[in-house]
């Protein structure tokens, strides 16, 4: 891959010192130093600096000439593309924000995404029109198609007659994007990110060693605050992007020799696939420097395999979308703790706290705070769930909840629990689930694994297991459950294990638990 000459650091180092700047001000500066530079690759298209910064212009003088205004709401719903790229940062250059939709979820849960985000603006592509019934858009706002179809006035329409840019003034609270829970608990809400935030992850990034030599590899979704955190600033500080339109393990490893990738933030479940695969140690995996993962739990197994047989750091990121506190482990360097999601970040404030909000001592279990710079704004139009995950210090500080309960060991590092929403409370036991996975997942027969709290007659609720089974290894599910409940304490034993194909995950990995919960209800309902 032919590159030009690398980006003048100091320069870069200079505006990254600014309290904020614009990430499309920083792609600006970076196209004029380097224009040639590749900046952007899906599939067997690219985009240059300079084509991809002239392309950004466009968006942003179209939709300026439509009418947007400084704060109004720009929704997509589509596939990944060069195109959702360039509408993303056009979008932030005229002034507007950003709400990416996840092209998964139900029609419903889009039009109520819709509405909830009052978005004056809506590309679809071809898939998500058959999917989502043109009678559920409403018809006040303008909808276009990203791709060309005919799903509604086409791209190249759209972008053919542009009028002169508007400049915008940005401040830290000024809205950068609106980002839509996985749902993986309830109703999906709306996120409001200010300028602030991202501005905050552009620096973190260059402090986790993204560089304009830096080549990105992503394979999640661009609705995904997964992706967003490491592209977006790797646009900004001048980096190769290449993309994945749908996550394949074995064109991944294509993807990562053929670049020379030096970064990538994935899932953990992509990491395992990626491992699977046969021909994994066939691939030069030798550039890379860095790799992250977030978004579900990340097994201190699983960790320990990337380590030994996947080159470069490997570093653990537990956070939120909402933001509010991180933590970090940098595996390479601590991998004695390999169990725990390693120590609060530079900058971030995370406290334990218990039901009645008060902070426990070192090592007690409790809901996991956090405060830092990258906080959201709160969730949008829905004051009353803002309040709910707000906790206020002694001294008046603002943290965000995580409703995740865990607890710090005498080194400092953070162990997670679960979910408070998956305790569940048996014969009036609190049992955490994960404690039942790890346990599961130590069977030399078990690929994958999940436990979640049903309805019970006699315990009030009770644990049940569903487990993948590995390639090639065959046990029956009464068998395992005795393996199972002979290695844990009386009240945590499994009233149920049953054996399926796969769990359900959304498109970032994690399970759906809910989903199992209702399938289990709906063939079996309350157990004895």
């Amino acid at each position: 891959m032919n590159q030009s000459p690398a980006l003048a650091h100091p320069a870069l180092v200079a505006r990254l010192q600014q309290p904020l700047a614009s990430l499309p001000d920083m792609l600006r500066a970076v196209t004029k130093e380097r224009p040639e530079h590749l900046a952007l690759v899906l599939e067997d298209e690219s985009l240059t600096y300079g084509a991809f910064d002239a392309l950004v212009d466009a968006v942003a003088a179209s939709l300026q000439r439509d009418g947007l205004t400084q704060g109004q709401v720009v929704a997509i719903c589509a596939q990944t593309s060069l195109r959702y790229v360039a509408l993303y940062y056009g979008t932030l250059r005229a002034g507007g924000v950003v709400a990416p939709l996840p092209p998964s979820a139900t029609a419903d849960n889009l039009s109520a995404m819709l509405e909830n985000s009052q978005a004056g603006w809506l590309f679809i592509d071809q898939p998500i029109n058959a999917h989502w019934p043109v009678q559920q858009i409403a018809t006040a706002l303008h909808r276009l198609a990203i791709d060309d179809s005919d799903a509604a006035v086409a791209w190249s329409t759209w972008l053919s007659n542009t009028s002169p840019l508007s400049a915008v003034v940005i401040e830290p609270s000024s809205p950068f994007n609106l980002i839509y829970s996985s749902g993986t608990t309830g109703a999906p809400k709306g996120i409001m990110q200010p300028c602030g935030m991202r501005w905050s992850h552009t620096q973190r990034a260059w402090q986790t060693g993204y560089r304009s030599e830096s080549v990105l590899l992503t394979a999640t979704p661009l609705y995904s605050n997964t992706t967003l955190v490491a592209l977006l600033p790797a646009l900004a500080l001048g980096a190769t992007c290449v993309m994945m339109a749908k996550f394949d393990p074995l064109v991944y490893l294509q993807l990562a020799q053929r670049y020379a990738v030096t970064h990538t933030i994935l899932v953990p479940i992509q990491y395992q696939r990626i491992l699977d695969q046969p021909e994994f140690d066939d691939f030069d995996l030798s550039s890379f420097q860095c790799k992250f993962s977030t978004s579900a739990p990340f097994s201190a197994a699983l960790k320990a395999a990337v380590l030994k047989r996947w080159p470069g750091n490997l570093t653990e990121i537990y956070g939120m979308t909402e933001g509010g506190g991180r933590c970090e482990l940098r595996a390479h360097d601590d991998q004695t703790k390999l169990h725990t999601v390693g120590q609060p970040a530079s900058g971030c404030d995370i406290r334990i706290i218990d039901d009645q909000g008060i902070e426990v001592a070192r090592g007690q279990l409790g809901e996991i705070v956090g405060r830092s710079a990258a906080m959201m704004v709160g969730y949008h139009h829905q004051p009353d769930k803002t309040r709910e995950v707000e906790w206020f210090s002694p001294e008046g500080l603002r943290f965000i909840r995580t409703g995740d309960v865990g607890r710090f060991d005498e080194d400092g590092f953070l162990i997670l629990g679960d979910r408070k929403k998956d305790m569940l409370i048996s014969g009036g036991f609190n049992i955490y689930p994960t404690d039942l996975e790890s346990e599961l997942a130590q069977h030399v027969a078990v690929a994958d694994c999940a436990v979640v709290g049903v309805a019970s007659k006699r315990w009030g609720e009770t644990p049940v297991a569903f487990v993948v089974l590995k390639d090639k290894q065959s046990t029956d599910a009464q068998t395992l459950l005795q393996w199972t409940n002979t290695r844990v304490g009386k009240t945590q034993r499994l009233a149920r294990l049953e054996i399926v194909d796969e769990l359900p995950r959304n498109a970032i990995g994690k399970v759906l638990k809910r989903e199992l919960r209702e399938d289990f209800a709906s063939r079996h309902g309350e157990l004895d």
